[in-house]
This record gives C-alpha cells, structure tokens and sequence, in this order.
C-alpha cells in the first residue's frame, strides 16, 4: 500500500426493490465526475462478497452509502459512523459468520471481515430513510430528491480530505447523526 490514505466509498442496494437502489444511484452520480485519487468510488449493488474481498485488500476508510431505516421521514439523509464495537454488538452470536453471495447484508460483511482479522478502516454510512421497498424499479420521489443531497455530502467528506476520513482528524461537529441503537431483544432501532 502506499503512503497515501486510501478511501472506498461504495454504493449498495438492490435496484429492483425500489428505494433499495438508493446507494447503486448515489454512486452512480459519483461515478460520472471527478473524484480524488487517493479513493475508489464503486456500485457494488447486491455483490456482498465482491465488498468483502474489496475489503480485504485493505482499505483506510469505508464509506457505505445504503438505506438506513430510522423511523425518520422518508428522503431522510444522515451519516453513522459504525465502530468495531458497534458492528460486535450487532452480531447475532460468534458462530460462523455466513455471507450470501447473492445478498448484500452490509453488517454481515463486516462480521466477515472483524472475523477474518481484516479491517475495513473507518467505517461511515451515508444513509437514506426509505419510502418504498416494493419490488420495482425507481426510486419513490422523497428518496430520488435525497440522492443529490447524499452526493453532496459524500463530496463534502472527500473534500474534508482523507486525514478526517479515516480518523486521524475529527470530522466538524454536527455532521454525524446520533449513533443508532438496536436493542438486541426486540430487533427496535432507537
């Protein structure tokens, strides 16, 4: 690897479940303009084991830009970070870690790779409140109008540069929603 911090931001979802294609469509506007060198923009769609072995290859930071269920208005765009103790409480249990090569389950990637040894750096979610998970094709119109603003911001981390990317500076205050918490018994996100 080279001295210089490498960044992935990757677009996941499912296209033909509505809003699901959210992130596959904020990565598509990202694709098509300039980004900087030091970090891969790419549409990983529902290839939860390309991500892994993306992964694995090292990387500095991640930027997951998925749907984020909240409870929130729907076209709601906000960013977690999701810390390795976020992704251990999240684990079901510590048997094997089983990944569906024709699934994208962003959370069990991750417990793929903590269970491997590898890392995945800092891990941000730029997340989306959906409307509509039917199967369809088309984002429903509260979370079409909440893509640009989700480029934007992505555009305003990478501009941040990638000393607050992966962590080595703090991100600026109020730009991180309040962490999300499940509890564990009823599956309620808090």
């Amino acid at each position: 690897m080279s001295a210089r911090r490498r960044v992935l931001v990757a677009g996941l979802g499912n296209i033909f479940l509505g809003d699901d294609g959210f992130g596959v469509e904020v990565a598509a506007r990202l694709l098509a303009g300039p980004c900087p060198t030091w970090l891969r923009v790419a549409d990983y769609g529902i290839r939860g084991v390309h991500l892994a072995y993306d992964l694995m290859a090292g990387y500095d930071a991640t930027v997951l830009i998925d749907l984020d269920s909240r409870g929130d208005a729907p076209g709601t765009v906000r960013l977690l970070e999701i810390s390795a103790a976020d992704r251990a409480a999240g684990r079901a249990d510590d048997g094997p870690v089983l990944v569906d090569p024709h699934g994208m389950q962003p959370q069990r990637v991750l417990d793929l790779l903590d269970s491997c040894g590898s890392a995945p750096g800092r891990v941000l979610l730029v997340g989306c409140e959906p409307a509509d998970l039917s199967e369809r094709m088309g984002l429903s119109p509260p979370v079409e109008a909440a893509v640009e603003p989700a480029v934007a911001l992505v555009r305003q981390l990478w501009e941040l540069g990638p000393a607050v990317l992966t962590g080595a500076l703090p991100l600026p205050a109020g730009l991180l929603a309040a962490p999300v918490v499940e509890d564990r018994e009823t599956g309620v996100r808090v």
